[in-house]
């Protein structure tokens, strides 16, 4: 059994609340993205995915560009600077949905992904596992594998940036299959949701995705400088990150539970119940009857462009 490391808080015992004292944001604050002057503003936003095309008008600044390196012989990964951009259009697409829903984050991009959206398990690993240590805000990852074997490292790495408030946002599989590391409720899981409004993202009353964002035909910035339009999990993803990224913009001490929170109370399908007036001092445990929400739909998958997905005989796939 290995010993729990210094520094973790098992217990309270000796110590009382001023012991432990948390800095907070004023609040209670409105359940909205931080309203019209949060934009994203000091939040630093890392995009793991194919790397992201320089200099696209889309796109704008990108502050930081790296690509995981495989060593044929030994098997070791590394993470290197790069000025290679975007292998494959992915990484830029979800790039430039970033920067449109929060235009002053900061954007990085690490590259896992290779050219025609194949990648490996543990390149994908070894880029997730950097993008954690070096302390971004937020991770988006429109990607996953299905391989078992990366599920625990997987589990453990998101534990870790959630305690360490490195908020991973997560694609959900494009299919019905076990895929990582979506699945874990220390990350926010995205799919796509087929309604027209394109600032509309809904909370899925039946997890474990979480919640739905614009993902059908949705216009993205690609390859030289162009334009398409697309579908998938991949692209509603990075507009929950651009949501996060406002939010943290205004409300900077928010946690991980807390951005969830936020995203749930302004999903447009969440109500709020009035709750009767009782007298000092009484409580009664009925409650009235919520507004039903309104049915919510899974996306259906577009064929154009291909998907990420790793390679015959690689070690997970993406979405």
């Amino acid at each position: 059994m290995s010993t729990p490391g210094r520094g973790l808080t098992w217990s309270l015992r000796g110590r009382g609340p001023a012991d432990v004292p948390v800095v907070a944001d004023p609040g209670p604050w409105p359940p909205d993205s931080g309203g019209p002057a949060a934009t994203g503003r000091g939040v630093r936003v890392c995009v793991v995915d194919s790397g992201v095309e320089r200099d696209h008008p889309a796109v704008g600044r990108v502050d930081g560009s790296w690509v995981v390196v495989k060593d044929p012989d030994t098997g070791e990964t590394s993470v290197r600077p790069t000025e290679t951009g975007d292998s494959c259009g992915h990484g830029t697409a979800c790039a430039g949905i970033v920067r449109r829903t929060a235009p002053e984050c900061e954007l990085h991009s690490v590259r896992v992904l290779g050219e025609r959206f194949s990648g490996t398990g543990d390149v994908l690993l070894a880029g997730l596992r950097w993008a954690v240590e070096q302390g971004f805000d937020l991770v988006n990852l429109s990607l996953s594998t299905t391989r078992d074997r990366f599920a625990r490292e997987l589990h453990e790495l998101a534990d870790q940036a959630y305690f360490a408030r490195t908020v991973i946002v997560a694609s959900a599989h494009n299919t019905p299959v076990e895929s990582f590391p979506w699945r874990f409720a220390s990350v926010i899981s995205v799919g796509s949701h087929q309604e027209d409004d394109p600032g509309l993202h809904l909370y899925n009353p039946s997890p474990p995705v979480e919640f739905f964002a614009p993902g059908q035909n949705v216009p993205v910035p690609w390859l030289g400088g162009a334009t398409i339009r697309t579908t998938g999990n991949s692209f509603a993803t990075p507009y929950i990150t651009g949501l996060c990224a406002r939010l943290l913009s205004a409300h900077p001490s928010m946690t991980a539970f807390q951005l969830k929170n936020a995203l749930y109370l302004s999903a447009a399908n969440v109500r709020f119940r009035s709750l009767p007036s009782l007298p000092a001092g009484e409580a009664s445990d009925e409650s009235s009857e919520s507004d039903e929400p309104g049915e919510l739909h899974r996306s259906r998958e577009s064929p154009e462009p291909p998907e990420p997905r790793l390679a015959a005989g690689a070690d997970g796939t993406g979405n």
